[in-house]
């Protein structure tokens, strides 16, 4: 018997003693890829009640069986931060996906823009970038993910109790986003990141995304940065912050 440092997202609510049966890729996983055995054990998470220890029991063509032993972790509260995003192109999107989970998203926002070039997005798959995320940092909680939403639409009824920190890299003189985060930091208990397209916003568009009383403008910098890479700045900033003032 040996314990596999593998990982595993399970959709079905999880408790002591239960058979969870694994399908598809990750059957293909577990049995091809690791090669596990008979009374192998496998952390397990259902993203509700926490991680599990489980043991292999079964390993069929078709499925493999999981019988539940004992809860190792407790699900635990995380800082709410959701990310608002314009897509962009699928090998950045996958990226942002993968860092901003890894990084402690608890809810992710398509939004499109005026300049937003991949209007488009296959939410699916999205969601199966998400729990592999999920499973690799170790994380408890599966972020959720939105169907996309129009700017304006999401402007009109943002929740004035989550601060919207907007990266607007077409202001000068704005305050870096540490700065400007740390006059904020013990008002608000939720958050929100907003990272624009690779075309920025329109005049327009910020102005209604400044109108909103719970908006603060912030600078990544001097330098022009790619979506993925503003997404990492922006949340590894705020995520310390929080840390720190604990």
């Amino acid at each position: 018997m040996k314990m596999s440092k593998t990982r595993l997202y399970v959709e079905k609510k999880l408790s002591s003693n239960i058979m969870i049966y694994i399908k598809n890729k990750q059957h293909h996983f577990l049995k091809n890829v690791l090669r596990i055995k008979i009374q192998d054990n496998i952390s397990i998470f259902d993203g509700l009640t926490g991680e599990w220890l489980s043991k292999v029991v079964s390993i069929n063509r078709d499925n493999i069986v999981l019988q539940v032993i004992k809860k190792t972790k407790d699900l635990k509260s995380e800082t709410d931060v959701w990310l608002i995003f314009a897509p962009v192109k699928l090998f950045r999107m996958n990226i942002i996906i993968q860092k901003a989970t890894e990084l402690g998203i608890t809810r992710f926002v398509p939004c499109i823009t005026q300049n937003t070039n991949q209007p488009k997005i296959n939410i699916r798959n999205l969601k199966m970038n998400i729990v592999e995320a999920t499973e690799q940092s170790e994380r408890l909680l599966i972020p959720s993910i939105d169907d996309p939403i129009n700017l304006e639409n999401l402007t009109e009824n943002f929740p004035e109790d989550r601060c919207l920190i907007f990266c607007n890299e077409n202001r000068q003189a704005l305050p870096m986003i540490y700065e400007a985060l740390s006059q904020k930091i013990d008002q608000f208990k939720k958050w929100a990141i907003l990272i624009g397209p690779e075309g920025g916003f329109s005049k327009h568009e910020a102005e209604k995304i400044e109108a909103l009383t719970s908006t603060i403008s912030v600078s990544l910098g001097e330098r022009i940065l790619r979506s993925d890479t503003a997404t990492t700045a922006a949340i590894f900033s705020l995520q310390s912050l929080v840390e720190y003032n604990k």
